[in-house]
């Protein structure tokens, strides 16, 4: 029997790369993102290899995360894999020159954005006592570095809840596990510098970055193991980054 995976933040990036290779492999999705014409369009990409429902919303939207996600048809209410992907960053600045909007976005987004997808899917995964949780963290959730404050903070609340689902899923079976990523070429630059794709493309300058089809391979390896098995937390740099503020760029 096909499984089905739940995916936010599919429009683009990793989120997108990893339904492609889900897809790929058989697995019966579902595509959650805030542009519904990229939704629209992947549906349309992958629906012939497995069967694709879309669901448009903004995480950090509450009621609309729960009432969409009890609008699933019947055929895909059994959620098999969610992976929380949705993120962003806005800004990069000391914390005292920081921007208030910028700080709600990241918080609202990586974190209870993260926490309301999870508790709309958890109980039916609770309920069978099996299922399986991949959050998408970044080196920044374990390394912290200059100007990064409210975003680091983000992503370490994302390692630590990570660790939190485990450890309070265990005794129902269901696996937790995440992938902390470092410079991967995606649209989070971009969206960082607030749309400066020139600022943006110098990230990925003088060495060869992740590219978001290489997380989406590791996503797939983790979901694809024997059920008696959890790879419960994964780092992975480029080979010319060593941490978050060392990169050997040429």
């Amino acid at each position: 029997m096909k499984k089905t995976a739940l995916v936010t933040g599919a429009t683009s990036g990793i989120g997108k790369a990893t339904a492609e290779i889900f897809a790929e492999n058989g697995i019966n999705l579902i595509i959650c993102g805030r542009r519904e014409e990229r939704l629209l369009e992947l549906k349309k990409q992958l629906e012939g290899k497995v069967e694709v429902h879309t669901l448009s919303f903004d995480v950090r939207d509450k009621e609309s995360v729960f009432s969409q996600i009890a609008s699933l048809p019947e055929g895909f209410q059994k959620v098999d894999i969610l992976v929380n992907n949705a993120g962003n960053a806005h800004g990069l600045s000391p914390i005292h020159e920081g921007d208030v909007d910028d700080w709600d976005a990241m918080i609202d987004i990586n974190v209870k954005g993260l926490l309301y997808v999870s508790k709309a899917i958890i109980e039916q995964m609770k309920n069978r006592k099996e299922g399986h949780i991949i959050n998408i963290g970044s080196i920044a959730g374990k390394d912290v570095y200059p100007n990064g404050n409210v975003y680091n903070a983000s992503k370490f609340a994302v390692n630590a809840l990570n660790e939190a689902m485990r450890y309070d899923l265990n005794e129902f079976g269901i696996r937790v596990g995440a992938v902390h990523p470092g410079l991967v070429h995606t649209e989070f630059s971009e969206v960082r510098f607030k749309g400066d794709k020139e600022k943006a493309e110098g990230v990925y300058q003088g060495y060869d970055p992740l590219y978001a089809e290489d997380i989406a391979d590791i996503i797939y390896f983790m979901v694809s193991r024997k059920r008696h098995v959890n790879i419960a937390d994964l780092v992975v740099y480029p080979t010319a980054q060593a941490s978050a503020t060392i990169v050997n760029k040429q």
